[in-house]
C-alpha cells in the first residue's frame, strides 16, 4: 500500500484525470469549474449532471465519479459538487481507495491533500463562489502529499480499518 501512496505522486497533477460532477444545485459551479481547469491545461472528464435538472440526486454523480477514482487511485483525482458539499463526500467516501475532503478554503484543502492524501475534492456550491471553487482546487491539485512517516502510518490505519470493516467498492 505505501508503494501505492508513493507512486500517486510521482505523477505531476497536470497529467492526472480529474473526474468531476454535481448535482443540479452544483451544476453551475462544475461548468465553470470545468471550463476553468480545462483552460489550464488539466485533463477532465465531465460524469454528469451533464445538464440542469432539478430533480436529480447527488449520489448519483458521486458515485460516478468515486468509482473511476476508485479504480485508478494513482492515476486520477475528483472533484465533487452540490449545495452542502457534505453529501457528494458522504457518498464517495463510500468507495475504497477514495478519501474525500469536503473544503471550504484553499488553506482546508492543501492541508487534507498533504496530510490526509484527499484524492477527492468536495465542494459546497452554495457557500463559496466560482472563483474560490477555482482556486481552492487548483490550489489542492498543485498540493503534494507530504510523504511524512506520520502521514503514511496514518493512511496504512485508515486502509487497515478499510480491510477489517470491509468497505467493499
Amino acid at each position: 500500500m505505501l508503494e501505492l501512496i508513493t507512486s500517486y505522486y510521482k505523477l505531476t497533477t497536470i497529467h492526472m484525470i480529474i473526474y468531476i460532477g454535481a448535482d443540479h444545485r452544483g451544476f453551475k459551479m462544475k461548468e465553470k469549474l470545468k471550463a476553468f481547469l480545462d483552460e489550464k491545461g488539466y485533463p477532465v472528464f465531465d460524469l454528469g449532471a451533464l445538464s440542469y435538472d432539478d430533480a436529480d440526486d447527488y449520489p448519483d454523480f458521486a458515485e460516478l465519479v468515486a468509482k473511476k477514482v476508485s479504480e485508478t487511485p494513482e492515476e486520477s483525482a475528483g472533484v465533487l459538487m452540490c449545495g452542502s458539499g457534505a453529501g457528494v463526500c458522504v457518498t464517495a467516501n463510500k468507495f475504497k481507495n477514495v478519501r474525500a475532503a469536503l473544503a471550504y478554503s484553499s488553506e482546508q484543502a492543501k492541508a487534507a491533500r498533504l496530510h490526509d492524501h484527499i484524492n477527492v475534492l468536495c465542494l459546497a456550491s452554495d457557500y463559496i463562489t466560482n472563483e474560490e471553487a477555482a482556486q481552492i482546487t487548483v490550489d489542492w491539485l498543485n498540493t503534494p502529499f507530504s510523504q511524512e512517516g506520520r502521514y503514511l502510518r496514518r493512511l496504512k490505519k485508515i486502509n487497515d480499518i478499510e480491510s477489517k470493516w470491509g468497505r467493499e467498492k
